[in-house]
């Protein structure tokens, strides 16, 4: 079931789309949130609260996934966005069918997208020199950094949903307390990346490519991503390619899709170029969002703060993210994630993993229960989450957790 904590996130100027199921509505099927009421859309939609929709297919709120409404013109995600935003503002939750409503705590979340592809880049500059720094003990960006957004292609069938629990992966690693030699175990070194998502909503098809000032007619909105993150698994495969199995085991998004309707009011600024950009990547607005994000390590009962960046301090945007990944050619295809690597800033407390937080796992954290982490351990649980703006503005994204699990014994 989901967290009640959130309802704050989830005022009538959100509005988030994502697939939900309950006890009277056991297929997953296309909802939205309001407070901590979910409102189930294809239930409206027969009722005749969108008949003025008119390019509004008939049926598309009892599918699984939200990939062909994603798809459609943004007119028509709008059109239905301010139909429920109006409604609630004019009676609040009775506004709506009482069987198309139910209690957050009763609900299930699922997957609101299929994904095609992921691709996770490095925008944030910060974190960029930290890991430099930390790794190689260089903290200089890599040569194509302000060139362009640097990324590599993930695994999508590894992208779960928030909620979904993360097995200990294992894999070949130098043992670092022996003679370095290589071995076959679970992963000593388990992280997690605080990051924002988008999701491709309108395709592109290939060879078409695409300016960076185009880029927001093909998002559809934004999540939360735990990018986890193996580090000892992806120190030994990252040379010179990678990552691969430090990577794919797992990831995990938040169930809500916050549209660009939704964060419009809470635009903002990027940090300026440092080098002029070739046409594509060019964006004279510099567009992003403040967006807020924290993390937090659940253990035994108590929960400890070990991470709290914004999305605006990135040097690379969504736009640019986007723009790029079509440059060479490649389409976009309706559910696609495009996610921004590490959210992380430049003083203590600002950083979105562990990697940076206890310098490679030199400098443990203390938890407030009194045990100490180099990195996750068994029974650990990750959480994000996200708002725009204030903490009031009512614009939020809930949360994202995953709980990191054992290794399994394949390897024994």
């Amino acid at each position: 079931m989901t967290s009640p904590e959130y309802a704050h996130h989830f005022s009538r100027d959100n509005i988030p789309f994502g697939i939900a199921s309950s006890p009277t509505h056991e297929a997953p099927q296309a909802a939205t949130r309001l407070q901590n009421t979910v409102i189930f859309l294809n239930d409206l939609a027969e009722a005749g609260t969108f008949s003025i929709v008119h390019d509004l297919p008939k049926g598309i709120f009892a599918k699984e996934t939200l990939n062909e409404f994603a798809s459609l013109p943004k007119s028509v995600q709008s059109a239905v966005r301010n139909i429920i935003r109006d409604a609630f503002g004019k009676g609040g939750i009775d506004a709506f069918p009482a069987g198309c409503c139910e209690d957050i705590r009763r609900v299930t979340m699922h997957m609101p997208v299929n994904v095609g592809d992921f691709i996770d880049f490095s925008c944030s500059l910060e974190h960029v020199k930290n890991a430099g720094r930390i790794i190689i003990n260089d903290e200089r960006p890599p040569p194509a950094f302000f060139h362009l957004p640097i990324g590599y292609q993930g695994r999508a069938g590894s992208v779960f949903v928030s909620g979904t629990d993360i097995e200990r992966p294992v894999g070949q690693y130098r043992d670092t307390t022996s003679d370095g030699h290589i071995v076959l175990r679970p992963s000593l070194a388990v992280d997690y990346e605080m990051e924002l998502a988008a999701i491709i909503g309108r395709p592109l098809p290939r060879n078409q490519r695409l300016l960076a000032t185009d880029a927001d007619k093909h998002i559809f909105g934004f999540v939360i991503l735990n990018d986890w993150s193996a580090r000892d698994i992806q120190g030994l495969e990252m040379m010179p390619l990678g990552p691969l199995n430090g990577k794919n085991f797992g990831t995990s998004i938040s169930p809500w899709i916050v549209t660009l309707d939704a964060l419009e009011s809470f635009k903002a600024a990027a940090p300026p170029r440092v080098q002029p950009l070739v046409d594509y990547l060019d964006d004279p607005e510099n567009a992003t969002y403040s967006i807020a994000m924290q993390v937090e390590v659940l253990s035994e009962n108590s929960a400890t703060v070990t991470g709290k960046s914004n999305v605006q301090t990135m040097y690379w945007t969504p736009r640019h993210m986007v723009a790029h990944a079509a440059s060479a050619g490649a389409p976009l295809r309706s559910g696609d994630i495009m996610a921004t690597g590490t959210v992380s800033g430049p003083e203590k407390g600002s950083h979105g993993c562990l990697l940076e937080t206890t310098e490679g796992g030199k400098s443990p954290i203390i938890l407030e229960n009194g045990s100490s982490r180099r990195y996750l351990q068994d029974g650990d649980i990750a959480r994000m989450t996200a708002v725009a703006g204030e903490s009031s503005s009512g614009v939020g994204f809930g949360e994202c957790v995953g709980r990191l699990l054992p290794a399994q014994g394949w390897y024994d």
